[in-house]
């Protein structure tokens, strides 16, 4: 009888979490169904993204700037990354954060976007399409071209900067102590999809490697609402998943910091420390733990 019980409360725990992933599953009598949400649940679902607090600037005893580099082929950051094919065959709904941020740019949803972190050159969706996208003359439509051919699109390769091809990620935010709430908080300001140049794509692995460079920066803030609708997979429990918004702003993944500002005209890790990944590494750990034992110092002096 025990067995039977704890086979009936795993089933259903089970059949919750299922429902859950995939909405309406368990109701749907036929698979276009699943996904359909009720009147009721789209009531209760809330996409708006939680406000941040108002931050009074003599509130903000210390803080400091950093940006920090998203590897996308570390595992705990796969989320940011997958999927890599917007085909719809595994969610009418799930989009890489890549496509989210492109897809918003493109629907005039995400307005904030600049050249550089700094924030003060801003491009258009008309202007990223010229770093995501390169048309180059075919073997045939060079062949053509010389033999003073008539040469149209069809003798054209078309290269695009897809999901795939995102490597890593760039973000930039402030870590502050809040002298009214007596804690170290963070706040994310600026993030940057980094892939290939455009113009390497068609030459191979290595010359892409070599050739990374950040597409555009987006001012975070003015993305959270469409990164707040649409949710990542959670590697641990995929009946429960977190919007983008949630895993950016909790830290969900893991980064190295590749520059602080400073008096040196906000210098990278890199420019001080020449052709040594470890020791540059060690730096990147060391201003990481000088962060965090800010908040713990406070208390101990």
């Amino acid at each position: 009888m025990l067995n039977h019980i704890k086979f009936l409360t795993f089933f259903l725990l089970t059949a919750t979490w299922v429902s859950y992933g995939q909405s309406n599953l368990l109701n749907a009598k036929v698979p276009t169904e699943i996904g359909e949400l009720s009147e009721v649940q789209i009531a209760s679902n809330d996409n708006t993204p939680v406000d941040y607090g108002f931050v009074d600037d003599r509130d903000v005893m210390w803080s400091t700037t950093v940006w920090e580099i998203i590897d996308l082929d570390e595992r705990i950051n796969f989320p940011l990354y997958y999927p890599t094919v917007n085909n719809g065959l595994l969610s009418s709904t799930r989009k890489s954060l890549f496509r989210l941020l492109i897809d918003g740019i493109e629907a005039g949803e995400i307005t904030e976007v600049y050249r550089t972190s700094y924030f003060r050159d801003k491009l258009s969706f008309e202007d990223l399409e010229q770093s995501l996208l390169s048309k180059q003359l075919s073997s045939e439509g060079i062949e053509k071209s010389n033999a003073g051919e008539e040469v149209t699109e069809n003798d054209y390769d078309i290269y695009k900067v897809e999901s795939d091809k995102i490597m890593q990620y760039r973000i930039k935010g402030t870590w502050y102590f809040d002298k009214r709430l007596g804690e170290l908080r963070y706040r994310l300001l600026g993030i940057a999809p980094v892939a290939p140049d455009v113009s390497t794509l068609s030459q191979g692995p290595e010359a892409m490697a070599d050739a990374l460079v950040p597409l555009f920066w987006v001012w975070y803030p003015n993305a959270r609402e469409i990164l707040n609708k649409s949710s990542a997979f959670n590697v641990k429990n995929s009946s429960q998943p977190i919007t983008f918004d949630n895993i950016l702003n909790s830290r969900r993944f893991n980064a190295v910091i590749y520059k602080e500002e400073n008096v040196f005209e906000d210098r990278e890790v890199k420019d001080y420390i020449y052709e040594d990944a470890l020791r540059q590494l060690l730096e990147s750990e060391r201003i990481k733990g000088r962060i965090r034992d800010f908040e713990q110092d406070m208390w101990n002096n």
